[in-house]
Parts: C-alpha cells; structure tokens; sequence
C-alpha cells in the first residue's frame, strides 16, 4: 500500500497511447530502469485492459494508475481495475472526492493558486502542476511562498532531465514525464535508454529517494 503519493524515485510515467498488447513488455523495460509508479491515461486504448494486466503482471514492483480521468465513473472503473492512483488535468473536486472515497490516491491537475487551495480542500493528496512547459519554474516558486510546505507538487508537461535542476531549486517534488520517455512505435530499447536517463537523473536531484530504494 502507498504511504505516499510520489514514489521512489519520484517519478511517475506517462504512457499516453500505451495499448494492452504492448503493456507488459513496455512497463517491465521502466521498472527494470527504476521507476515504480506507472500512469496509463485514459484516453488510451482500453486503459482500463492495460491497468488490470499490469496490477496483475507486476505485482509489488510498481504502483499502476489512471490518467487524464475526466469522471467519476471513470474513478470507479480504474479501482475495479486494480488501479491505485488517480491522475487529472485539471481539479475537479468531483473527481478528488471520488477518488479519495475509492480509496486511491489523486493528484489533480492545477494552474493556479486558486486551483490548488481548492484542490487540496477537496482531499488531493499531491498537485500535478499542468502545464509545466508553460507556467515554468518561477510559476511554482512563487506558489512555494503560499502553500502549505508539506504540500507535494509534481511539473509535468515538457519535462526532460536538462530541465529538472531548475524545477527542483523552485521547489519540485518529482516529475510526470511523458513523451520524452514513451510515445507508441517507439522501441523498447530506445524507450529503456531514456528511462534509465531520467531515473539517473533524479537519483542526482533526489538522493534521499535513492537512499529510501536501498
């Protein structure tokens, strides 16, 4: 069970187009790299086939969630999947509620102050910062001098691991990455060299995560 939103090391993958098919194999590359919390989006080829395989075939050695969930119903099939985390685009306190009273985990997207204090109101137990390309680094900055300090806040949105330094020292909790590290087509040894980049490269930002791992 998750005692915490952001794993170890803390980032989350983004496999937007991931189809059950190719589940398996792609997700194994990325947990033999490192990462342990694995994001199917919902707007996915059957997301929810893809979730319940992978809860299935990778046991304890990742936590598999949703995102892009837009509904509460689509909260409800995600938990029947065996999903354990939820992941927004935006803050929907509908959907923060939903999620916290399936039991799961929820990080809403937000873009503004006003967005994250409701958020959080609401039960959200981290923030995914969206979109991180266009807010940038002074964005959450900014927001570190107004939010509670405990509060967890992921960039996601054009995150690459040149740009991670700049978004740590702003105050960044862990990243999303998405195409920068899966698209469909792309092979699997290409997509396991760029998991084993990103994972290097928060082991330098974070080295207490590393620590936590061994």
């Amino acid at each position: 069970m998750l005692t915490s939103p952001i794993a170890s090391p803390p980032l989350v993958a983004i496999l937007r187009g991931l189809e059950p098919g190719h589940a398996a194999e792609t997700c194994r590359v990325l947990v033999a790299a490192g990462f342990r919390a694995l994001e199917v989006p919902m707007n996915s080829p059957r997301a929810t086939d893809s979730i319940a395989l992978l809860s299935k075939e990778l046991g304890g050695g990742a936590t598999i969630g949703a995102g892009t969930v837009t509904t509460p119903a689509e909260v409800e099939a995600v938990a029947r999947a065996g999903g354990r985390f939820i992941v927004m685009p935006h803050a929907d306190v509908a959907i923060i509620r939903a999620a916290k009273t399936a039991g799961l985990l929820c990080l809403p997207g937000v873009a503004t102050p006003t967005e994250a204090f409701a958020a959080l109101a609401a039960g959200a137990d981290a923030l995914k910062l969206f979109p991180a390309e266009t807010l940038g680094p002074a964005t959450l900055k900014a927001w570190r001098a107004v939010l509670p300090r405990d509060v967890q806040i992921l960039p996601v949105g054009g995150i690459t691991p040149d740009h991670m330094p700049a978004w740590v020292a702003a105050g960044a909790n862990g990243f999303g990455i998405g195409s920068a590290l899966y698209v469909p087509g792309r092979s699997i040894e290409d997509t396991a060299r760029r998991a084993s980049t990103f994972v290097h490269a928060a082991a330098a930002l974070f080295p207490s995560s590393q620590e936590s791992r061994a």
